[in-house]
């Protein structure tokens, strides 16, 4: 027995292993920065994931890992495949439901230091020094939602990029039409040398501030519909997990036409999550600037 049980598990392992695969291939939203030798992109986006970091990679692994051995564990407590599949997308699903308006949250935040490094930018320009000498100036007093990319862009230009491709490489790194405006004055600043960039800069500043005003007020109105993608998805955590716990309540499913039946069911109320989700998530605001010519970075 102990051996059928064995067998049991690994095929279900694999079978729910596959089915998640095909899963984060339809839905998965990554985009590596190129195809690791000898593999092709699909494969690999598989198994990255969406994250562009190495840690955000790694969790997307654990992840993975951890939906393949619950749903095999599911499927070998419960003997229906449908349970286990539902079990392993619940596990990559469920923080992605819950975390909804997280990223709304971290993208204010981070207009908001884009503001602020306008500001500091400004009054260092303010003392006579050169642009690159007063965006390395600015790299102490940087806020932290943005100290990573405002490093990044010193370092870019101490390095020897030129000053355009690195201020269009720091502007797709935020990815805000905001931060577009920044680089956008910075830029026509390198051509013109102005005398009225810290003019410009204060407005700027001063829209941002405005800008994340708005977008605050925007994200209390999403509360409702955010709250309600977080009520049904602890509705349908509790329904696994007492059917996990009570064969009775799933015995009814244990028949093909029942697995046909729980298998629409679970499509059609993961769905209306994903639906109710995107109803609560803002249009991604359209950007003006165009990504660094790879051919045009060094001087």
């Amino acid at each position: 027995m102990a051996i059928v049980e064995l067998i049991a598990l690994v095929s279900g392992a694999v079978a729910v292993g596959g089915l998640v695969l095909v899963v984060v291939a339809l839905v998965g939203t990554s985009r590596p920065a190129g195809p690791a030798p000898g593999a092709r992109p699909g494969l690999r986006r598989l198994w990255t994931g969406s994250g562009a970091g190495r840690r955000e990679q790694h969790r997307y692994r654990l992840l993975l890992g951890g939906a393949v051995v619950a749903g095999a564990l599911a499927f070998l407590l419960t003997g229906l495949p449908v349970v286990g599949v539902l079990v392993a997308l619940a596990v990559p699903g469920v923080p992605w439901l819950f975390a909804v308006g997280r990223a709304e949250q971290r993208a204010i935040a981070r207009i908001e230091a884009v503001g602020e490094w306008t500001r500091r930018l400004k009054d260092i320009c303010g003392t006579g020094q050169g642009l690159q000498q007063a965006i390395v100036g600015t790299i102490a007093t940087a806020p932290e939602e943005i100290q990573e990319e405002v490093r990044t862009l010193a370092a870019r230009l101490q390095a020897g990029w030129l000053a355009k491709s690195a201020l269009l490489a720091f502007a797709d790194e935020i990815g805000d039409p905001v931060c577009d405006q920044v680089v956008a004055a910075l830029i026509l600043h390198l051509t013109d040398r102005g005398e009225r960039l810290g003019d410009v800069l204060g407005s700027i500043a001063s829209a941002a501030s405005a800008e994340v005003a708005t977008r605050r007020e925007i994200e209390a109105k999403r509360t409702q519909p955010r709250f309600a993608v977080r009520f049904l998805t602890g509705m349908t955590l509790a329904a696994l997990a007492y059917g996990l716990v009570n064969r009775e309540y799933i015995r009814p499913y244990g028949t093909p036409f029942g697995q046909l039946v729980m298998a629409v069911l679970g499509a059609a109320f993961v769905g209306l999550l994903v639906w109710v989700r995107s109803m609560s998530q803002p249009p991604r605001p359209a950007r003006f600037l165009p990504a660094p010519d790879p051919e045009q970075v060094i001087a």
